[in-house]
């Protein structure tokens, strides 16, 4: 077991554009902003430039390492876009977001090549791919190209059918962990450096399947990369509470508790400042030697 004055995490920094790196020593919070009509949690939405820079100082004021901008729902059955759509919602965000906070660290939330290479040269920092590369062929050596780290995340489908990809032949978590050696390699192969798993909480998965997932987090740190965990307000929180999203915050940070005790190196929440507080009692700052 690790003791405070040791990392938590086999993958200590992820080096981000203009040598700029992500301290993952003690876990992170990254805090989502939503720029889709149809996102599930209708109090994540943003509808306008001025709400999308109050939404982002927030949440940095609140203690977010990191900000995802998604502009593709990936909820089940959400409406499929186009490139040229996604574009026009995702690109002026990352713009606006970077000019205003040159100092963020800015993930952009995409499955597409050419639109991850185009929020890199506006001004993100990572790339967020909920498809790990299948609906996408070009993801890997893009991301390769662009020296940018990776979130390589487990789905199976689309967002418009993955609830029906949800019988597993074997031991989920021993697919997780086969699935992500196979992709490892192939990013490895393509460049590649700087990783971190997401073993996609709710992405072709009951509740029932993403919670073994939750109790079993551990299992996939053999992999040696840290681990994100995106449980925010989804169903496997408040459905098997009876609750909507809405309802969904105290549910969330007692899983968020579980992925951090579990291993999890960044929560991808929405909302900042319970999941910086769920850190600070989880995992403590480093006390200062004694003299």
């Amino acid at each position: 077991m690790k003791t405070q004055d040791t990392c938590f995490f086999p993958t200590q920094t992820l080096l981000c554009p203009g040598g700029r790196v992500l301290d993952l020593r003690r876990p992170q919070v990254m805090g989502i902003l939503n720029l889709t009509p149809d996102s599930f949690f209708a109090g994540s939405r943003i509808g306008t430039a001025d709400e999308l820079l109050r939404r982002a100082e927030a949440m940095l004021t609140a203690g977010a390492a990191l900000l995802d901008l998604g502009a593709y729902s990936s909820r089940p059955g959400a409406e499929h876009i186009s490139e040229d759509e996604e574009k026009r919602r995702l690109l002026p965000a990352v713009e606006a977001v970077r000019r205003a906070f040159p100092h963020a660290f800015l993930s952009a939330d995409t499955f597409r090549a050419t639109v991850a290479a185009e929020a890199v040269a506006a001004g993100a920092d990572l790339v967020n791919d909920i498809s790990g590369g299948t609906l996408d062929e070009s993801m890997f050596a893009t991301v390769g190209r662009l020296r940018v780290p990776y979130v390589l995340m487990h789905m199976r489908g689309t967002p418009q059918n993955m609830t029906k990809h949800t019988d597993y032949a074997d031991d989920i978590v021993l697919e997780l962990v086969r699935y992500f050696r196979d992709k490892l390699a192939l990013l490895r192969a393509a460049g590649v450096v700087d990783v971190v798993l997401d073993p996609g909480f709710g992405f072709a998965k009951t509740a029932a399947q993403s919670h073994e997932l939750l109790r079993r987090l551990p299992e996939l740190r053999v992999l040696g990369l840290p681990i994100l965990a995106g449980l925010s307000r989804k169903s496997m929180v408040y459905k098997p509470l009876g609750l909507t999203p809405d309802a969904a915050l105290t549910g969330t940070v007692a899983v968020n508790t579980m992925a951090l005790l579990n291993g999890a190196a960044i929560l991808r929440v929405h909302d900042v400042a319970e999941a910086v507080q769920t850190i600070r009692l989880v995992h403590p700052p480093f006390s200062a030697p004694s003299p």
